[in-house]
């Protein structure tokens, strides 16, 4: 079972499995939009798609029972940290309440298997170095305060192997564009067909991330759950710092029309760490994961995507 979040690639990865039921929390109507939206997904036999509202204790409870699945990957939640300062409250209400219900339908339901909670790195207390999961814990938006309480939940769940996670950030196609590479690639292949003039507006462009292709980040939570250790905490991470500037240099590189830049103050945030980046020596130790798409193919195949996306009727 995966609960979906906001990155569509997990669940194609994902499905590598014999069948994987995507449980999204919106409407039905949204979920056929969801599959009309990525055509390789739907006319896939191995996934199986449902709709229940995360918010809703039994009715998380209900799909649990029912489906019996094998194993969760529990990506559900507000995954953008813009929108936690906007609306702290749904962020906390789902990122915690959320996991709860699921923790709480799988204890109801007798569930044997396992459970990856996707955490964050951001519950980590800012800091220059490459952070290691014996570090200070102290976030300081409130996108992480959500994930630390979510952590938190899930370092205490009794009903059977719950794996914990602390992913990076991510890169890669059919992410959403609210975030910084993704918004980059659009606007490139938007720019490109016309429909746009050649403007690109972004935020903070001297913020270093550590970012690893998503596809890499679904073979690690793969991984962790097969040879990890349940309740410790795994960063997913690639161990090393990109500026943003110059991942946008990248992207506008390979554009094929010259394109200016402008600051967008509407894209900055309240609070913005410098450097966020990690180490994965713990991950790397236990299970023998390490990242192999270098960020050149991760920045080639999310343009390539929204060009393609931009191209449709």
């Amino acid at each position: 079972m995966i609960a979906k979040s906001a990155w569509r690639d997990r669940i194609a990865t994902l499905a590598s499995h014999n069948r994987a039921r995507v449980t999204d929390e919106h409407p039905p109507t949204r979920v056929t939009n969801l599959r009309d939206r990525e055509p390789h997904l739907a006319g896939d036999s191995r996934v199986l798609w449902a709709s229940v509202d995360i918010l809703d204790r039994q009715a998380v409870a209900r799909a649990l029972a029912d489906l019996q699945p094998s194993v969760i990957y529990h990506c559900a939640g507000i995954a953008h940290v813009g929108e936690s300062w906007s609306k702290p409250v749904r962020a906390l209400s789902i990122n915690v309440l959320g996991t709860h219900h699921v923790l709480e339908g799988v204890r109801d339901a007798r569930l044997p298997c396992p459970v990856l909670v996707t955490g964050s790195a951001l519950v980590y207390r800012p800091s220059t170095s490459l952070l290691r999961e014996e570090d200070a814990l102290g976030p300081s938006d409130p996108y992480g305060v959500s994930k630390l309480a979510q952590e938190m939940l899930a370092s205490r769940a009794i009903h059977g192997p719950v794996f914990i996670v602390r992913p990076f950030n991510h890169a890669g196609p059919r992410q959403s564009p609210t975030y910084v590479t993704s918004s980059f690639a659009r606007q490139v292949a938007e720019i490109e067909a016309g429909l746009h003039e050649p403007m690109l507006r972004v935020g903070n462009l001297d913020s270093q991330r550590d970012i690893t292709d998503v596809r890499d980040t679904v073979r690690a939570y793969r991984l962790i759950v097969k040879h990890g250790t349940p309740a410790r905490p795994y960063n997913v991470c690639s161990g090393q710092a990109y500026r943003i500037r110059d991942l946008l240099d990248r992207l506008i590189g390979r554009s094929r029309t010259p394109i200016r830049v402008e600051l967008d103050p509407e894209r900055l945030r309240p609070s913005d760490n410098p450097i966020i980046a990690g180490d994965r020596s713990r991950i790397g130790s236990d299970t023998g994961w390490e990242p192999h798409i270098p960020m050149q193919q991760t920045l080639d195949d999310l343009l390539d995507y929204w060009r393609a996306r931009t191209a449709r009727p």
